[in-house]
């Protein structure tokens, strides 16, 4: 699979699409085969999925790709995955696209020397029996020097909770024939002040984990920027928000900045168990308003 030609556009980011209760596997299961249906090239699992739940959408769809987005290096070891992968059937096997990535240091006892441990841990993929082949691991690189692992050791780059700005920046950094595919929050609501508290409670835990406000100091935004969840400056850079064409707008903008691909994940109002919910009813409404 050639990631920049063959996958398409559009694919859907959602945590949603794991979980280890086991009364949940059904409905993930009926929600994955309805995505495909409705025309979403990809399935991105957030969180820091395992290949047992790429495994499980897998098996619930036909055609569509199905990325981890991302599995945290420290939470999964090389070999298992390695392992994981091989036991796939060659038809599930040729639909994955292993999403890698480092997590953060508020996140993992383990964290260190990001750089080196992500190309060690790709040298291991690479020296397993089974190895998992470049063309499908990508990895969720926000710096420079991950995008230069990302161009010559994957197939290209995942950025999460990135501007336009910093997709041209990365499209720079990898080359034309890289894979980029930056995930891209939308909020489902015409009322625009309202749609910016939704992605300011989105996004209070995320200004909290250095690695992603010191992606965002590079790319020029301010410690005032930060604060109160996020300027107006700063959400409307991060989100697609308001109505339809504001939103087709946006993702038209992500495209002419360079990025192959687009990996949506719909933001939830408050209350709404957010981070895990299968929103489907906004994924059918994604699927009226945007170009499958």
């Amino acid at each position: 699979m050639d990631l920049s030609s063959d996958l398409g556009t559009i694919g859907i980011w959602s945590a949603g699409l794991h979980s280890d209760d086991p009364h949940l596997q059904g409905e993930i299961g009926e929600a994955a085969a309805e995505l495909e249906e409705l025309g979403f090239s990809a399935l991105w699992i957030g969180g820091s999925p395992g290949l047992a739940a790429a495994a499980h959408v897998l098996e619930a769809t036909r055609r569509v790709a199905v990325g981890t987005s991302i599995l945290s290096i420290w939470d999964h070891e090389a070999a298992d995955v390695a392992a994981g992968y091989a036991a796939l059937a060659p038809s599930a096997r040729e639909r994955l696209v292993l999403g890698l990535g480092v997590s953060h240091t508020a996140l993992t006892p383990r964290y260190a020397r990001p750089y080196s441990a992500m190309r060690d841990y790709l040298t291991a993929l690479d020296d397993a029996p089974v190895p998992v082949p470049a063309e499908q691991r990508v990895l969720a690189a926000l710096g420079p020097k991950m995008a230069g692992l990302a161009r010559d050791r994957a197939a290209g780059a995942i950025p999460y909770l990135v501007t336009t700005d910093h997709t041209a920046r990365t499209r720079e950094l990898v080359g034309d024939d890289a894979f980029l595919a930056p995930e891209v929050n939308v909020v489902l609501d015409t009322d625009l002040g309202r749609a910016r508290d939704t992605a300011r409670s989105f996004l209070a835990r995320y200004l909290a984990l250095p690695n992603y406000t010191n992606n965002l100091l590079r790319l020029g935004f301010t410690e005032d920027d930060f604060k109160d969840n996020g300027s107006d400056r700063l959400v409307d850079a991060l989100f697609a928000l308001g109505d339809e064409q504001r939103i087709r707008d946006r993702m038209d903008e992500y495209v002419a900045a360079g990025a192959d691909h687009l990996a949506v994940q719909v933001v939830l109002p408050q209350g709404k168990e957010r981070v895990r919910s299968l929103a489907r009813p906004q994924w059918r409404e994604l699927a009226q308003i945007l170009p499958l």
